[in-house]
């Protein structure tokens, strides 16, 4: 059985706003190669003032932004 995790909705996001990584990358701050790592579910962690920022840009709630899988 496959453990539970955490999952980055960050592209379905994107593609919803037909917003790319670069531009959401100067929007909010944080390099591509961050975001591509959050992106690809290769984060271990996520900082509140990330997540933050992701959510006044893509105008979501955190909710929006991962899921329990």
């Amino acid at each position: 059985m496959t453990e539970p995790t955490i999952r980055v909705r960050l592209d379905e996001l994107l593609n919803e706003r037909g917003m790319t990584l670069t531009e959401l990358s100067g929007l909010v701050g944080i390099a591509v190669v961050n975001l591509s790592i959050l992106k690809n579910g290769h984060a271990k962690a996520i900082r509140f003032s990330t997540l933050t920022r992701l959510c006044h840009v893509l105008g979501c709630q955190p909710g929006d932004l991962l899921c329990y899988e």
